[in-house]
């Protein structure tokens, strides 16, 4: 799970950890693997978790605190977890349905392009913006 800068993991990184039986990658980061990792990875069959989706908990947890905040509400460690899983999991799922219905089963990467393009898409379509 790279997490630390951006490209952290390159192509050459990608093919040693082919080449040594990895099943799964997920970005822990903003963009920490390359475009020739990832291309390496997913060429390969890896199973690759792209950071929009994957690392999406650090947004969704600041989300949680300003709800927390504006409502003066006072979550324990547990109810701000288990919101945090039930939102991860809608991403996951979001992303894995979509894949499949583009013909793609198990391509996070494209899964979570077009479920957030479609999101935004529809957003810009309900305020009016097209």
């Amino acid at each position: 799970m790279p997490s630390a800068t951006q490209n952290e993991l390159t192509g050459k990184d990608a093919k040693s950890l082919v080449k040594n039986g990895v099943l799964a990658v997920g970005e822990g980061a903003n963009m920490p693997c390359t475009p020739e990792a990832i291309r390496i990875l997913r060429e390969a069959g890896i199973l690759f978790g792209p950071g929009k989706a994957a690392n999406a908990g650090g947004v969704a947890t600041s989300a949680l605190e300003m709800q927390q905040n504006a409502s003066r509400d006072r979550w324990s460690f547990e109810q701000t977890e288990q919101r945090l899983a039930q939102i991860m999991k809608s991403i996951h799922d979001r992303c894995a349905e979509t894949a499949d219905e583009y013909g793609a089963p198990g391509d996070y990467v494209l899964g979570a392009n077009i479920a957030g393009f479609e999101r935004v898409a529809k957003a810009m379509r309900m305020l009016g913006v097209i």
